[in-house]
């Protein structure tokens, strides 16, 4: 196929530009662990450090007004991009923590530590928590613990034979489930989930949807109000900001009946020796000193997406997915974990090499200059569907170019006669 026209100049990212192990040019192929940040990025984080950095939300000084300006306005900066409102925004470390927080305060619900309509959560013996067998091991231990805290039952929607997820298993959703939670798209197969399909059967039986977006929010257009959904989690590091900022959307009017989790400073109304009333959401959920300089990169990481566009975004790196899979589909002895066509997936390519372990693929790549990511990827279970301990990931970004394919697929198939695995 003709080359695709780069999207961004890779001169705006910095970090491509350090030679590799023997010199050559970095080939990122691992966005889908961490994507690398645009120098707008960095230089509004160091910007903020040296100009502005003071508490948020704890002073007069001109300091601690434009820090708290600054954290507020990434907050309704952020919230926009994914179609929410920015009262159902809420900072956190990134989207293990959401999740760990959404599943923590449904456990105080549950335990009478709510109040107004914090019974809406509560959960009891017999009630079903779905998953399914696609999760990242963050939306998915958080709910096998919440299960083992209040004795309800952890059932999951199966995947197809191409690793989909299968409308066929939507039965599982009945009239005891009470959350349903579920990955936007598979960090293993890149597969989109059906969300419409996913959220009425949720709704039918007055479950709650909670939707991993990570790996949705930076390649595809999100809106949240739009996909019905009543919770979300995405990290800013997948999404060319800073590690260690996230956030958890929630509905507004379910925030406002949600317990916190974590306690301390910056989440409360008044304080007295016996008693504590705390403050309205988000503010309720954001105990503790905030990581205000990645708040600041990660809204800039949302200002340099939205110049791009992000239908733009994603028809781009579609046709580097159709390239991706072609490419793959010619070599030998390649195992592709999921749908091997383009259409409802995104640029995430797990695959197995035939007679060469995943980590031996890896470091021959590594040698080469080319950064991919091998393992279970945190997602076990779905390893186990496709009948294999680990694999080799590739995944794309906005900065990846046809060349970089090219270069990847080259050194791809010269492995299996490198480790003498032919024949």
């Amino acid at each position: 196929m003709s080359a695709v026209r780069p999207l961004v100049a890779r001169e705006d990212f910095p970090i491509l530009a350090r030679p590799m192990r023997a010199g050559q040019a970095l080939v990122y192929l691992d966005s889908g662990a961490t994507a690398q940040r645009p120098r707008a990025v960095l230089d509004a984080m160091v910007d903020f450090d040296t100009r502005s950095n003071g508490a948020v939300k704890r002073g007069s000084h001109l300091l601690a007004e434009e820090s708290t300006v600054a954290y507020e306005e990434a907050r309704a900066k952020v919230a926009a991009f994914i179609g929410a409102a920015p009262q159902e925004i809420v900072w956190t470390s990134g989207s293990t923590q959401s999740l760990n927080l959404l599943a923590y305060a449904i456990s105080n619900a549950t335990a009478g530590r709510g109040w107004g309509n914090a019974d809406r959560f509560l959960l009891r013996a017999g009630d079903d928590i779905v998953v399914t067998r696609a999760e990242h091991h963050a939306n998915l231990l958080p709910w096998q613990e919440l299960c083992e805290r209040t004795g309800a039952r952890l059932t999951w929607l199966d995947l197809d034979s191409e690793g989909r997820i299968d409308p066929a298993s939507l039965g599982v959703i009945g009239r005891r489930t009470r959350i349903v939670a579920f990955t936007h798209v598979s960090n293993v197969t890149g597969a989109v989930s059906p969300v419409a399909q996913i959220v009425a059967a949720a709704r039918a039986v007055g479950a709650f949807t909670v939707l991993d977006a990570c790996q949705s929010v930076p390649h595809l257009p999100v809106d949240v109000h739009a996909l019905d959904v009543d919770f979300a989690a995405f990290s800013g590091h997948k999404m060319y900001g800073p590690t260690g900022v996230g956030a958890l959307y929630g509905r507004e009017e379910l925030l406002a009946d949600l317990p916190p989790y974590q306690f301390g400073g910056s989440m409360i109304e008044r304080v007295t020796m016996e008693k504590t009333r705390y403050a309205r959401p988000p503010a309720r959920f954001e105990a503790g000193s905030q990581p205000v300089t990645q708040i600041v990169g990660l809204a800039r990481a949302v200002d340099y997406l939205s110049a791009i566009g992000m239908e733009k975004v994603a028809r781009y790196e579609d046709a580097l997915t159709v390239q991706l899979l072609e490419g793959l589909g010619q070599i030998p002895g390649i195992r592709v974990l999921g749908p091997r066509g383009g259409g409802g997936r995104t640029g995430i390519a797990a695959f197995t090499v035939a007679g060469v372990h995943p980590h031996d693929v890896g470091q021959f790549l590594d040698a080469r200059g080319i950064a991919v990511r091998v393992g279970h990827h945190c997602a076990q279970p779905i390893h186990d569907f496709f009948g294999v301990p680990a694999s080799v990931r590739a995944s794309v970004g906005i900065y990846t170019t046809s060349s970089d394919i090219d270069a990847f697929l080259d050194a791809l198939s010269q492995v299996r006669g490198y480790f003498r695995a032919e024949g």
